[in-house]
């Protein structure tokens, strides 16, 4: 479900404050620690050496987005022209804190057998945390995100982060479709040490999804209407300005 952030106009109350903050240049907590999909201790510095770095920000039990996202990104790495484990790493972090690596390592085995690539496997890393340590990355890339008790799932939205070899925030690629040569450049301008620029913030949330007969809550059917009906409205608005334009264009 697409909402196009600023105003959040229709958007229902749990979502006030949702998204994704942009915040180019900024650096991520290097010394923070995490758990890997083996189970093994890990500093978030040592993906980053003299290589550009995808960050996915998900939760592996997340019924529906988080898993666009990583297929999203997982299509177009096959069409980067670049090797993972080589030219750039690839890390899927969990932001929620009960997630465990027996999820992260079911996760990694499913996406490595959709890219079928020997090389990428070891340049795609699924890491849980602690809540401070996942905080304290959150807070640097802007990634705001609320849990929703009556639901029992995180409202989020959706968006890979690509980094320098310094951990410094280069792009924000939104939604869950990534294109393959953006996602490219992204990644050569970020090696090199480049910061880009403000991306688009047409943003996907994740929120009062039921997995079990597959349909979101009336909150999001609602704000969805609501989206509809202005997006009916400009066009309406820009067919009649057309209309007039061309009668004006016959007179004289």
């Amino acid at each position: 479900m697409a909402f196009a952030q600023g105003p959040q106009l229709g958007v229902p109350a749990m979502l006030k404050g949702v998204g994704i903050e942009q915040k180019l240049d900024s650096q991520l907590p290097l010394e923070a620690r995490f758990t890997d999909e083996s189970g093994q201790s890990v500093r978030l510095g040592q993906y980053f050496h003299g290589k550009p770095v995808i960050l996915a920000l998900v939760y592996y039990r997340c019924p529906m987005l988080c898993n666009l996202v990583l297929s999203g990104l997982t299509s177009s790495l096959q069409r980067v022209r670049l090797d993972p484990g080589k030219d750039f790493e690839v890390i899927a972090l969990s932001f929620d804190p009960r997630e465990t690596p027996d999820l992260a390592q079911a996760k990694r085995e499913n996406y490595l057998r959709k890219f079928n690539h020997p090389a990428f496997d070891n340049g795609w890393h699924f890491l849980t945390g602690k809540e401070d340590a996942i905080h304290q990355v959150t807070d640097a890339v802007g990634f705001n995100y609320r849990w929703d008790p009556r639901q029992k799932q995180w409202a989020h939205a959706s968006a890979i982060v690509v980094a320098t070899p310094e951990g410094r925030l280069s792009r924000y690629f939104y939604g869950v479709a990534y294109n393959a040569r953006d996602l490219r450049w992204g990644l050569m301008d970020a090696s090199d040490h480049k910061i880009g620029n403000l991306a688009e913030e047409i943003i996907l949330y994740c929120y009062h999804y039921d997995p079990k007969n597959g349909k979101y809550g009336f909150a999001i059917v609602n704000s969805l209407r609501v989206a509809g009906c202005a997006t009916v409205f400009c066009l309406g608005a820009f067919i009649v300005l057309n209309i007039r334009r061309e009668k004006r264009g016959r007179r004289v």
